[in-house]
Formats: structure tokens, C-alpha cells, sequence
């Protein structure tokens, strides 16, 4: 019986082949101790957040709050609204605290045959506000008042009765169902008034 060829051994490397590197290898590197410990404390809180978290209510009131809670809030009732203070606040830099304005740029207030007139026309003014010329008191102003429709009815009802019953003025109150009922007259209306010519058509 004839033995198998033995077989030849494998020659030795080349001086080109001693020079290479072994092949990249990527190396075993775990998550740091504190990393797996810090996740594991948020998984552990995650649980317990949403095991003692309140369910079975009304997906409307996921917060928990009552149906009373979100109604909005009420308009104010009349006459519990500071027409002065507003009035201090969005009107007094220019129309001055006295009413009087400043002459040649804004026109006075106080005695303003505008504020004592027609209540329709000053409660459209200061709802959309109003550019262009109009003559007050004798003299002409020609300027930019902005419209204060972001106002609630009854906040622009206190304004306009303050000053129409302040300093020298002695017209009656502007009541809240009345701004309401101007407001919707001209809700579709975007832009300011074109001075005391637009203004005139309102009378």
C-alpha cells in the first residue's frame, strides 16, 4: 500500500511580506459603568412616572383640569374697567396726559368736537384708527392714529367714556353693548380710516 505525498511546508515570508501590518481590527469597547447606570435610572423613572400618573379620564382633559377652568374668561362687567389707566397707557404719549396733545403733530382731546360728537364716529375711530387730515378744534392735523381693535368692547367703552367726561368735556358714557354693536358693523373692515372725509360718511 502506497503512502501518501507528504506535503510540502509552507516557504517562508518574504522580506516584503515581514514588512506589513496586521489587518485593522476593530476593538471590544462596552458602554461606560455610568452610562448603562444613568439609563437604567431614567428607565426605572419612566416606569414609576407612568405607573402613578392618573388615567381613565377624558382625553379632552388630559391635564386634569375641569371643564369651568377652560371656559374663557368672562368680559368685564360694565363699568369695572379703569378707562383712566387705559387711557394712561395706550393713549397719554401722544394725546398727552392732559388731553391737550401737541400742537401741529397730535390733536387735542380735550374739548375735541370728535370725542364729544357723535359716539359712532369716535368709537369707529378708535376701533380701525384713522390717517389722513382732519380739523380739530380749527386747525389741521395730518398724521397716522393706529386702530385699537385688539381691545375688548369693554375696555374701548371705559376709554371712550373717560375722556369724553375728563378735563373740559362733559358728553355722555359709551356703554359696551354699543362698541359691540360698531365693532360688527364694520368687521370686515381692515384698513384705518381716510381722514375726516371717510370719517364724514359715518355721521
Amino acid at each position: 500500500m502506497s503512502q501518501a505525498p507528504k506535503s510540502k511546508p509552507a516557504p517562508a515570508p518574504s522580506p516584503a511580506q515581514l514588512r506589513e501590518q496586521p489587518d485593522p481590527d476593530e476593538e471590544h469597547r462596552p458602554l461606560p459603568w455610568f452610562l448603562i447606570m444613568m439609563l437604567g435610572a431614567m428607565a426605572m423613572w419612566g416606569g414609576f412616572y407612568i405607573y402613578t400618573s392618573p388615567a381613565g379620564g377624558p382625553s379632552a382633559q388630559g391635564d386634569q383640569r375641569t371643564l369651568t377652568a377652560l371656559m374663557p374668561p368672562e368680559a368685564p362687567a360694565e363699568g369695572s374697567v379703569d378707562g383712566g389707566g387705559l387711557y394712561q397707557a395706550n393713549c397719554a404719549a401722544c394725546h398727552q396726559a392732559s388731553g391737550a396733545g401737541i400742537a401741529g403733530v397730535f390733536p387735542p382731546i380735550d374739548g375735541a368736537e370728535w370725542v364729544v360728537g357723535d359716539p359712532a364716529v369716535l368709537t369707529q375711530i378708535l376701533l380701525h384708527g384713522m390717517s389722513g387730515p382732519i380739523t380739530v378744534k380749527g386747525n389741521v392735523y395730518n398724521g397716522v392714529m393706529p386702530g385699537f381693535g385688539r381691545l375688548a368692547d369693554a375696555e374701548i367703552a371705559a376709554v371712550l367714556s373717560h375722556i369724553r367726561s375728563t378735563w373740559s368735556n362733559q358728553a355722555g358714557p359709551i356703554t359696551t353693548a354699543f362698541v359691540a354693536e360698531q365693532r360688527a358693523k364694520t368687521a370686515d373692515r381692515t384698513a384705518p380710516f381716510n381722514g375726516e372725509a371717510e370719517l364724514a360718511t359715518l355721521k
